[in-house]
């Protein structure tokens, strides 16, 4: 990835901050990229490009705890804010070891994007710890959680920047996170994270909001292509709370899972997988690995399973030059953050497969964050019914007026998606101006 002639040219025309690797760039590298597809397009406010480049400000901690043999470990924590110019930063915080500082600036910018797209009143923000939260026992990921939320205090609060949860992280992270700040601050403060438990101002829908955001804007763009959902066969990688999600709302609406793979395996069945069965086995056994009536398939294999709808529901740069040949769909739907890479993406779009890309298809999830932010604020909750009946709206809006412009100007709906939130980010940052 990082030899192509492509990939160079577009990063030796960049001002690269001094604590990123020019040659190992990561996601950052790919963010940059995109930047540079939809720049053409936005008219006057391209003088403020620059800003898209850059992070507003990356924290960087270091998380020490005592494990639990007596020990201490030290791990490597972030949190960055990339824009804030639309409202205060939002987005989650993963536990994974091959977190980087590239990704989360990276994850977060997506945030700036995906925030505006929907025209959310927030600005992007990303954290992560670098820690294979597997190896630790629960008081050891408590412990680790609420020295993260200390040492980032600083710059999170309800009216700063608003965590979430992400890859590896869950209701009772978010509830330790805000337990931590409230007790710092002298105050419970439950608008400082979403995602929380409901019995601590969480939101009903919050949890499947992603996945079902997932499936709203996949109908809506099967519409435009003349795909009948009822007769689809389904490929999702990833079964997790994105694409077990995303697979469960697609079956009850007639479509056909026919193949999931995830960290333990890939699972295969022509005449369509019982998702309900599927998702009890998940919880019970912590993969797909080993789902009795389904044939196990290779890894490498995944991506060349006969489907009309591809959804990629991991991590990032699943789908690259290597394998993007081999993908039958006719459409890609994004559920993970960045699961394309920008050569990949090239080639799905000269094989005409449509790509729904992540900074509208996972949208969901912020959105009902949103809805949560502010329930907390005012202290009145709204009903499931509510919440998802919004979160359906604002989807469909969002996702037609991308459509529309990805028709006018003839790009692809992710250059389209990057159009019609840049132009938001940098109009703010028009109006607000250079202080002081």
């Amino acid at each position: 990835m990082s030899n192509s002639p492509a990939h160079m040219h577009a990063t030796s025309a960049h001002a690269l901050p001094s604590y990123l690797n020019p040659e190992h760039l990561g996601p950052w590298g790919i963010y940059l990229q995109q930047v540079d597809r939809v720049t053409p397009y936005l008219g006057n406010l391209s003088r403020w490009i620059e800003t898209l480049k850059r992070p507003k400000r990356a924290l960087i901690v270091d998380v020490p705890i005592e494990l639990d043999n007596g020990t201490m470990a030290h791990f490597e924590g972030y949190r960055v804010q990339h824009n804030t110019s639309r409202g205060p930063g939002k987005g989650g915080v993963r536990f994974h070891q091959d977190v980087t500082l590239s990704e989360v600036m990276a994850l977060s910018a997506w945030m700036s994007v995906k925030n505006a797209a929907v025209n959310l009143p927030f600005g992007g923000a990303k954290g992560g710890i670098r820690v294979d939260p597997k190896t630790l026992s629960r008081g050891e990921l408590e412990r680790l959680t609420r020295r993260y939320t200390s040492e980032i205090g600083i710059i999170i609060g309800p009216t700063k920047d608003i965590p979430a949860p992400d890859v590896n992280t869950n209701e009772q992270v978010m509830a330790w996170m805000m337990d931590t700040y409230s007790m710092n601050e002298g105050a419970t403060a439950s608008g400082v994270v979403t995602g929380k438990p409901i019995a601590l101002g969480g939101s009903l829908g919050r949890r499947e909001a992603t996945g079902r955001g997932v499936f709203t804007v996949g109908q809506e763009a099967a519409q435009h292509i003349g795909l009948d959902i009822t007769k689809a066969r389904i490929a999702v990688q990833g079964f997790g709370n994105v694409g077990g999600i995303a697979a469960k709302l697609f079956a009850q609406a007639g479509a056909t899972v026919v193949a999931v793979q995830d960290h333990g395996g890939t699972v295969y069945q022509a005449s369509g997988l019982d998702v309900p069965a599927l998702l009890r086995h998940v919880s019970e056994h912590g993969s797909v690995k080993g789902f009795g009536p389904a044939e196990t398939l290779l890894d490498a294999q995944f991506w060349g399973v006969d489907c009309d709808i591809l959804i990629p529901a991991a991590l990032e740069q699943q789908i690259t030059a290597a394998n993007a040949q081999q993908i039958r769909a006719r459409m890609v739907i994004e559920g993970a953050n960045g699961p394309t890479t920008p050569e990949a993406d090239d080639i799905l779009h000269e094989r005409g497969v449509l790509v729904v890309p992540d900074v509208i298809a996972n949208a969901g999830g912020v959105t009902v964050s949103y809805f949560e932010w502010v329930q907390d604020f005012s202290s009145f909750f709204w009903s499931e019914d509510e919440i998802n009946a919004r979160l359906v709206r604002i989807m469909r809006e969002a996702f037609a007026a991308i459509w529309q412009v990805a028709d006018t100007h003839r790009v692809s709906l992710r250059t389209a998606t990057f159009i019609v939130a840049c132009t938001r980010i940098l109009q703010a940052r028009e109006l607000r101006g250079l202080y002081p």
